[in-house]
């Protein structure tokens, strides 16, 4: 008798566990519908159809409890969201699949549910040389990548004293790299004016999230957890916690790509030695946002074209045939100051790393070619 009275408790407690909130339901019920009439353009919106809204709002993520409103509570508040989806832990991926492969479909360009992400793939790292020798058109180059550390749910799932262990896990790794990346940690939590000032000097430094990120509850126990680290010679960057967790970048001045480039998989190979990332057979490696999955790789330039500046439809058609992203100087939104893009890699999924970067390469050295002929 008392057993069957302990399994039925035992019973309830797991379906306690596996149920979403009737707060919750409400909250996304309301949402929903605001949404809906709406005349928001986000793919959140073109997406959640009723029949997937109806499916997933009672679903959670087996290891974290992550619920459906985790992943589009930044899209029912913000309306004009491009995307309107964040993943808040790897597990989301598959457990709201429904949603997510449709978004990752449109917005990598036709990665559909039945493809499959390549295997890491570096390519020959010497093939890459210097983009502009004379230093005539490129001003910079940067290649990022974002890694997320197995076993560790994303921002909105993570508690403070995971926080804490994450900082400390990669502190603790980065002081173990050698020659040029060699460098200093500098945690958020406590940082000195002298040291905040240097970092906003260098650009290094990141802030709290907009408001798409504090929607999507990326902020919490800030500045808990986040810190930079950065080499002597200042080419070799890590963003701990801000908005993945760990965003891995390499640049300099200048057009060679060849040395950021294998700045960066030297890197990424020896923090990958000591800690293990999340990645999945089919996306490749996961992060927070969908945008940034696969190789999770952007490869950008600040480049000076003016002749093509002012003829722009020749740059985006340029820009088109080699799948590359042209932003204003300063990223997303903003206006080429004296005809200088922002130019980078639009692919990261359903091709390798180095194909990401070669395709960036390419499409910069036909640019270079067309504005000296202009």
């Amino acid at each position: 008798m008392f057993s069957l009275w302990y399994a039925f408790l035992a019973y309830r407690e797991l379906k306690a566990d596996t149920m979403v909130d009737a707060a919750v339901l409400e909250k996304l019920e309301a949402g929903f519908k605001k949404l809906k009439d709406s005349d928001s353009k986000s793919l959140l919106k073109k997406h959640l159809t009723q029949e997937v809204f109806d499916k997933l709002k009672t679903v959670k993520t087996p290891s974290f409890g992550s619920t459906l409103l985790d992943v589009i509570q930044s899209g029912l508040e913000n309306h004009d969201s491009g995307v309107g989806v964040y993943a808040p832990d790897a597990e989301a991926y598959n457990t709201f699949a429904d949603l997510f492969d449709p978004i990752i479909e449109e917005y990598h360009g036709g990665f559909k549910k039945t493809d499959k992400h390549p295997p890491k793939d570096w390519g020959d790292v010497d093939t890459l040389g210097n983009l502009d020798p004379n230093g005539d058109y490129v001003i910079s180059t940067r290649v990022r990548c974002g890694r997320s550390m197995q076993g560790y749910p994303f921002n909105p799932c993570l508690t403070e004293a995971q926080y804490k262990e994450m900082e400390e896990k990669v502190s603790s790794t980065l002081s173990g790299l050698s020659g040029e990346l060699k460098g200093q940690f500098y945690p958020l939590t406590g940082m000195t004016k002298e040291v905040q000032q240097k970092l906003i000097d260098d650009h290094f430094l990141f802030k709290e999230g907009d408001r798409f990120l504090q929607a999507a509850n990326a902020c919490r126990f800030w500045p808990t957890g986040r810190g930079i680290y950065h080499n002597d010679a200042k080419t070799f960057l890590i963003w701990c916690n801000e908005e993945d967790h760990l965003r891995i970048i390499s640049m300099q001045m200048g057009g060679d790509l060849g040395q950021v480039y294998r700045r960066l998989v030297t890197a990424v190979n020896d923090i990958e030695k000591r800690i293990p990332f999340s990645h999945d057979d089919r996306l490749g490696f996961l992060t927070f946002c969908p945008t940034n999955l696969g190789t999770t790789v952007r490869a950008s330039v600040h480049i000076k074209v003016p002749k093509l500046a002012a003829n722009r439809a020749k740059l985006e058609e340029v820009a088109g045939k080699y799948n590359l992203q042209v932003r204003g100087t300063r990223g997303e939104h903003t206006e080429a100051e004296g005809g200088v893009y922002d130019i980078s890699n639009r692919r990261r999924m359903g091709l390798t790393e180095y194909q990401a970067v070669k395709e960036m390469n390419d499409g910069i050295a036909e640019l270079i070619k067309i504005e000296s002929s202009l």
